[in-house]
């Protein structure tokens, strides 16, 4: 994926009630009682998506493939939360909206013979399959990718191709590709890959840092790219020969939170570093806490999600206590639902990406105006990965937020955590 969007959100919530109860409490259930709960959790996922997700193809693509048969069987009662979920190889799968997201912005034709970098379990290759003539995808990890290949073509997947390799030398044989899609992060664009694209081609990147990367939409015109940063993101590192050619090959395991006062914009005048808004923008105002932005969360329906995420390295080995602030204001924010929140949600992650601790920062509610708030959190041993999200999560109003810090500390402090 790629990305993580770790928290819980109320309206996926009840999705999640709604399989626990098929798949735990009710373990006598039939197939079809249960396939028709699984239809049900699509159409309601492409509600979700279809607020950002316009091409009606890419979302009947969405709605018709079964995205819990992409997941290993311990997490098929989240397969369709809007958020990854891991694979296996320190691998995740990334979250339904970005698939759809990345599959709609490659504007995918009937005719496209399309080559796909990072096949994983192979959802991406499967909502890519009915869209256009031929898919060749490639997965770095041997057995991800043997179990991608009997997977695909045991749901009848005859015009996906797998191949076990490394994606940077792309798969010259089946060149050139109409589009190229590429579902890792590599620092630079690989060179065979934009020898494989054809003239007029697009191809859909991330690149950068490992915490910190752009999804690229590049299109090959006279032999030169042409590229246009769509938004922050976080996929998994390109592994191989991109890792060795990385400039900064390893992670130091020192959080760095960028852009936490949002004055950093994308080509698209999106806040740079943060990734995965939902019901998010940015606000021009002098009297922001710091600076002269901060981001606004709004939502008006109990339930729905409003949130931005960034993920930092962390090394629990070595930093043992995490203290966050943050500039908040409230305007009638309610917590309809129990399971609402508004405020700041921290996950740890380790080496493969599991979640080894969490905690919040929060609830704001009602109303009050522009004030510091800081707290602290016990950082696990296993600790690789720091995700924070913030947002409203089910709660309804505007939260206001600017200024969001955070320091970590090798030694443990006396007092409370969250």
């Amino acid at each position: 994926m790629s990305s993580k969007s770790p928290h819980r959100q109320s309206r996926y919530t009840w999705l999640l009630v709604l399989f626990a109860d098929v798949v735990f409490l009710l373990p006598a259930a039939s197939t079809a009682q249960q396939a028709d709960e699984w239809t049900k959790a699509r159409q309601s996922l492409v509600e979700l998506i279809a607020e950002g997700v316009k091409d009606p193809r890419v979302l009947d693509a969405v709605r018709k493939t079964e995205r819990h048969l992409f997941v290993p069987e311990e997490h098929r009662a989240n397969a369709y939360f809007d958020m990854s979920l891991p694979i296996g190889g320190g691998v995740t799968i990334s979250p339904p909206y970005v698939v759809a997201f990345m599959t709609e912005q490659l504007d995918p034709r009937p005719t496209d013979r399309v080559l796909e970098i990072g096949t994983g379990s192979g959802y991406q290759a499967a909502i890519l399959s009915p869209l256009v003539a031929e898919v060749y995808t490639i997965e770095i990890i041997e057995h991800l990718g043997n179990e991608a290949t009997g997977r695909l073509r045991q749901l009848g997947y005859r015009n996906v191709h797998v191949r076990v390799g490394d994606g940077f030398k792309g798969w010259p044989e089946r060149a050139p590709f109409d589009k190229i899609i590429v579902t890792c992060s590599p620092e630079k664009i690989p060179q065979p890959l934009v020898d494989q694209l054809k003239e007029g081609g697009k191809m859909l990147i991330p690149l950068g840092k490992r915490y910190q990367q752009s999804l690229c939409l590049v299109t090959k015109r006279e032999g030169k790219l042409e590229r246009r940063v769509l938004e922050s993101t976080f996929f998994v590192p390109m592994t191989g020969h991109a890792e060795e050619l990385r400039n900064v090959k390893q992670d130091d395991g020192v959080p760095v939170l960028a852009n936490g006062s949002f004055e950093l914009l994308t080509d698209e005048q999106t806040p740079a570093n943060w990734y995965y808004l939902r019901q998010a923008q940015l606000v021009s105002d002098t009297k922001a806490d710091d600076g002269t932005r901060y981001l606004k969360l709004s939502n008006a329906t109990p339930g729905r999600t409003a949130q931005v995420l960034q993920a930092t390295g962390l090394d629990g080995r070595r930093f043992k206590e995490l203290e966050l602030s943050v500039a908040v204001r409230a305007s009638d924010v309610m917590l309809p639902e129990e399971d609402s929140f508004s405020g700041i949600d921290v996950r740890f992650y380790n080496e493969q990406r599991h979640e080894v601790g969490s905690g919040r920062f929060g609830p704001w509610s009602g109303r009050a105006p522009w004030a510091d708030y800081a707290t602290r959190f016990r950082v696990p041993d296993e600790t690789r990965i720091l995700m924070i999200s913030v947002g409203l999560y089910g709660a309804t109003g505007e939260l206001d937020i600017d200024n969001i810090r955070l320091n970590a500390s090798t030694t443990v402090a006396k007092g409370p955590f969250d």
